[in-house]
């Protein structure tokens, strides 16, 4: 993929940036639904103590492979945006607190979820932080390195285990909850929701038109419009946002390899940037809902973005879901009261018995250990996989079959308990540990009205649905008052209806634990909204198994950096032009090390440097949107990192330069030592 051309208009988070107008966002604008009925808990305890902080979680920018499109050639080749970390504590006035992290990853894997866990009990002794009240939930990028799963089918494509990444997101993930904690201070918290219907398309539109007539008609557009924004103030000043809606990362495309936080992550840092941000340090999060068969390609069905350039898509589906927002925030009147509260429970999702209260029938149904089918293989629209079987064929395909068998067989009787899945891979009963994981995290966090029930799935709409009047008919509330907050705490394949599984489409075939696997998670979730709504603690003493000591890593990592015969580090190997237009590019290419030797977490591998009375004043780094700073390899051990800046239409004319920051690794010492490279004087007219 080539760098941005000349002639982008972008628009990010620095002083220069410009904020692009939304194309078509739709909002209808509402205080929000009715009050939720009381549940017999302690209602009188009003007024919140609200904490926020952000940190850097971006993995490895070179020679990783990605996570979400399961391309073994998509591997990381420099930046486009960094990956972040957002945290929330929310406190009552008796003391209860509840935790929100919302990460620009493509999920929350297991295994970060369990060492995030246990670095925050190592942090608060006190235990203030637990399983039961920590969400880390995920906006879904596929454009971020992979690798940091503990669970065999999340690392194939990765071709194995990376620590580096894995560190990098947990480390960034306890950053960003300790400036949360550290800045708790006394706070109100507005809600208001709306509707955005320019942003998602339904991308398994065959399989949604299973669902019940009644149930359709929910979604007259086969999408879930509804947006749900907080809006959270200290001493009157907003400091931060919370927006919830469903639509998925994969504005760019399986052909990029730079690290992106796609339309949520364009949407979080254009609302933070000191041009649009309504105080300073103000966190904003875009987070996921049912975006199982939202998909922000809108046309074709889910196939095509808005335009043919991906980074142009990435702006304008998060342009809209960012002024959807903002009018929302703006236009919030009712006040959040009552308690915070939360409960949590580990369930072995590959043997429940599902009652014939939620499974449709009238019939007792039960899950099976976690298999994929073979329109796994195929991919969505917007993720295409080969074209060796077609979406919905249930008949075996040999190909597959004898794949499967060979890698991960499935006996008889899980082929059957899968029906009418035609099972490529049985994930569940590998030895010596399964491949996905089947003890799942389930979670309820509630703060005064406002329910948030979070799995470790990809939840479609319908299903979304069904998820959230299980948990209101429990908690003996509104459905309306209850958000599926997806990808949280674990990652295990999709959730949809038994009749949308019964198409094995992708979102259908991912589902892991058979047709029964939705009302599992209605049974398990009601049982938990009971306790909250009796007041009684959450039940239950299962854990999921630790595997951190069970990965294998397959990448040798930098051995060193060498350099070309009389140039050094940070040498320039093509300068920028002397001009260069505003909304046109620049660039400039330096000798370098590799990136992997230092990740430069909440720090950066460039700045745009503008001269200003005699001294440089950074107006861009490598998080910008109209930066793109990309690494290659240069024969063995020799590496050109080259920076294009995409100069926006508000850019003060002036003297500019770049500037690059990098290491490299010392082949005799092991040693790494910093470097810096800085480009000729250039005028922007």
């Amino acid at each position: 993929m080539d760098d941005l051309p000349p002639g982008r208009l972008v628009s990010r988070r620095h002083t220069l940036t410009l904020l692009a107008a939304s194309t078509a966002a739709v909002a209808v604008v509402s205080p929000g639904p009715t009050a939720a009925a009381a549940t017999g808990q302690d209602r009188t305890a009003e007024g919140y103590r609200i904490g926020i902080g952000r940190s850097d979680i971006t993995g490895e920018p070179a020679e990783a492979a990605m996570m979400g499109y399961a391309r073994l050639n998509q591997v990381t080749s420099g930046i486009s945006m960094r990956q972040w970390a957002r945290a929330f504590v929310i406190a009552d006035a008796n003391g209860s607190r509840v935790l929100f992290v919302n990460t620009d990853l493509g999920m929350i894997m297991q295994g970060v979820h369990q060492e995030v866990l246990r670095r925050l009990a190592a942090r608060f002794p006190d235990r203030r932080y637990s399983d039961a009240n920590v969400l880390l939930t995920a906006t879904h990028t596929h454009a971020g390195p992979g690798g940091f799963s503990h669970y065999a089918l999340y690392n194939l494509t990765i071709l194995g285990y990376r620590p580096e990444t894995f560190e990098a997101i947990v480390s960034g993930i306890v950053a960003a909850i300790e400036q949360a904690d550290a800045s708790l201070a006394p706070g109100t918290i507005k809600i208001a929701s709306g509707e955005l219907a320019t942003a998602s398309v339904n991308r398994a539109r065959v399989a949604f038109d299973r669902n019940p007539a009644a149930e359709r008609a929910v979604f007259p557009d086969a999408i879930d419009p509804r947006m749900t924004v907080l809006r959270l103030e200290r001493a009157g000043r907003p400091v931060g946002a919370i927006s919830w809606f469903a639509t998925h990362g994969t504005s760019m495309t399986p052909t990029n390899t730079l690290i992106s936080s796609d339309n949520k992550g364009y949407a979080e840092q254009t609302w933070e940037s000191p041009t649009l941000a309504p105080s300073p340090g103000f966190v904003a999060a875009f987070a996921q809902t049912n975006a199982g068969d939202m998909s922000p390609n809108i046309r074709d069905g889910g196939y095509h973005g808005p335009t043919d350039d991906e980074f142009e898509n990435t702006r304008i589906i998060g342009t809209r879901q960012l002024d959807v927002a903002r009018a929302l925030f703006d236009r919030a009147t009712e006040t959040l009261s009552g308690p915070v509260d939360c409960r949590q429970r580990y369930v072995d999702f590959s043997n429940i018995t599902v009652s014939p209260d939620f499974t449709g029938d009238g019939q007792t149904h039960r899950t099976f250990p976690a298999a994929v089918g073979q329109a796994f293989t195929a991919g969505a629209p917007d993720g295409p996989g080969p074209d060796i079987v077609r979406p919905g064929d249930t008949t075996l395909n040999p190909l597959l079959l004898v794949a499967g068998t060979v890698v991960a067989p499935a006996s008889s009787e899980l082929r059957a308990g899968q029906a009418p899945k035609p099972v490529f891979l049985a994930t569940g009963t590998q030895q010596p540990f399964p491949w996905s994981p089947q003890i799942l995290p389930l979670q309820i966090l509630r703060i005064g009205r406002l329910v948030l029930a979070a799995v470790p799935v990809e939840v479609t709409i319908v299903a979304g649905l069904r998820l959230r009047r299980s948990v209101a008919t429990a908690l003996g509330t509104s459905p309306d008052d209850v958000l599926v907050t997806g990808y949280s705490n674990a990652y295990s394949g999709y959730l949809v209806t038994p009749e949308e599984y019964d198409a094995q489409y992708y979102e259908g075939a991912s589902t892991n634990f058979g047709r029964w696997t939705l009302p599992a998670y209605q049974q398990e979730l009601s049982r938990l909204a009971t306790e909250m709504a009796r007041g009684v603690p959450s039940s239950g003493t299962l854990v999921p198994p630790d595997l951190s000591g069970h990965q294998i890593v397959t990448t040798p990592g930098i051995l060193f950096d060498d350099i070309p015969l009389g140039l050094r580090f940070g040498d320039i190997a093509e300068q920028p032009g002397p001009t260069v237009a505003r909304g046109r590019s620049t660039y400039a290419t330096f000798w370098t090390g590799h990136p992997n030797n230092n990740l430069h977490h909440n720090t950066t591998y460039l700045e745009i440097q503008l001269l200003v009375n005699g001294g440089w004043t950074t107006v861009a780094d490598d998080d910008a949107f109209e930066t793109v700073y990309r690494w290659k390899r240069v024969g063995i051990a020799y590496s050109q990192a080259k920076i294009t800046w995409n100069v926006p239409l508000t850019a003060v004319p002036g003297t500019y330069r770049i500037v690059h920051y990098g290491d490299w690794k010392s082949g005799w010492t092991g040693g790494i030592s910093p470097l810096t490279g800085i480009s000729r004087n250039f005028t922007v007219t």
